[in-house]
């Protein structure tokens, strides 16, 4: 049976996640991935500014309370921008290397050496 679109969506997550799980298992073993149809209200800014995207792709919170660390990727966002599967794969994969850098207080190309080749 064919997957649903958010069912795709969902694999191409787990996927980069597991291409990171290798290098990253320890720092990752207590973070939560999710995705979201769209980022909340509050995240989205007044509209372009320079250097900036208004609609985020995703976000990293860090471990507060009871609550532990979490990525979450924003789906409509990403495939509003993509121009085919293998454009949104490779998307996803760098949205979940600049959150999961944002949470470690890293930098992307530390995260995921190849990261910077894609550019």
């Amino acid at each position: 049976m064919a997957k649903a679109r958010s069912e795709r969506f969902d694999d191409l997550v787990l996927d980069a996640v597991d291409r990171l799980r290798p290098r990253w298992e320890k720092q990752l073993s207590a973070v939560e991935f999710a995705v979201e149809e769209v980022p909340p209200l509050s995240e989205l800014g007044d509209g372009p500014q320079l250097g900036t995207d208004p609609i985020p792709f995703g976000r990293a919170d860090a471990a507060s309370g009871g609550s532990p660390a979490s990525v979450v990727v924003y789906r409509r966002p990403l495939e509003a921008r993509a121009r085919d599967r293998d454009t949104l794969g490779a998307m996803v994969h760098d949205t979940v290397v600049e959150q999961v850098a944002n949470l470690l207080g890293l930098t992307p190309e530390t995260v995921d050496p190849g990261y910077d080749d894609r550019r």
